[in-house]
């Protein structure tokens, strides 16, 4: 069988179901596993691949995805260009498992995949909390897909789920939203207790935490305060794959150096 990744996420999951000898193309972004992805040809960023040479692979499987606005002219492309491929659009976490058993059963090894999902279930587990911790309001959690203008998950998104999990609180988990831009007085009201910057597209050595340190509408802000911005790599909260492990445990220090600066103050 030969398996075309469009997006990171499905390169990481075909690699999690020990299929990567089925792929025979990916996008410019994959880069989990790195032995793996260096050796692969690459077919163009997510948003704009070269269709004519996903066709020339001549691919029994395309994997795109539905999660980042502007994937739907990619899969208009495919279309046309008459090459299969399934299209998953997550929301929420029940919703990444779902999709990994359904990637499983197309790329033919349905037990593997079942044996994946359990694993991950298990590692995506709420931790149980003492009694004690139970009776203080969970810390609010922002995180920031982009600075500007501040966009961040709401209800329907998998962090809204990791972000429980880890023991915290979604500032926009009222809203049945799969995101939403934020003004500074929005932000100021949503008074977060701790700020993530998950910037989408954005290599991890240049996340700018003095970029919200430094903001002057949001002074005053008990996160900054407390000096509780954080950065976690977009590779562990963006991406519908197995490594929302990653994300979800370095979720549960944020929560935890939250709490623990609340405390103090």
């Amino acid at each position: 069988m030969r398996v075309v990744s469009l997006a990171c996420s499905n390169t990481e999951i075909v690699c999690a179901l020990g299929c990567a000898d089925l792929l025979v193309g990916i996008d410019d972004h994959s880069d989990h596993p790195a032995e793996i992805v260096g050796r692969l040809p690459r077919l163009g960023p997510d948003l704009a691949p070269d269709v004519d040479r996903v066709a020339a692979l001549a691919p029994d499987l395309v994997l795109a995805s539905l999660t980042v606005p502007g994937h739907e002219r990619v899969i208009e492309r495919l279309e046309e260009a008459g090459v299969p491929y399934l299209a998953p659009e997550p929301e929420s976490l029940a919703d990444v498992l779902r999709d990994i058993l359904e990637i499983g059963d197309r790329l033919g090894v349905a037990a593997r995949a079942r044996d994946v999902v359990t694993d991950l279930r298990r590692a995506l587990e709420p931790e149980p909390s003492a009694d004690s911790a139970r009776l203080a309001p969970a810390p609010s959690i922002l995180v920031e897909w982009w600075p500007k203008p501040v966009i961040a998950p709401g209800r329907r998104s998998w962090v809204h789920d990791l972000i429980e999990r880890a023991g915290g609180a979604n500032p926009l988990g009222g809203e049945e939203v799969k995101s939403r831009p934020l003004t500074d007085d929005e932000v100021r009201a949503l008074a977060p207790d701790a700020i993530v910057l998950s910037w989408c597209g954005v290599p991890f050595e240049k996340y700018r935490p003095d970029v919200v340190y430094d903001n002057p509408a949001w002074r005053g802000l008990d996160a900054l305060a407390r000096r509780q911005v954080h950065c976690i790599p977009e590779a562990f909260l963006g991406r519908p794959s197995p490594r929302l492990v990653d994300g979800l445990a370095a979720l549960r220090k944020v929560v935890a150096a939250a709490a623990s600066s609340a405390a103090v103050l």
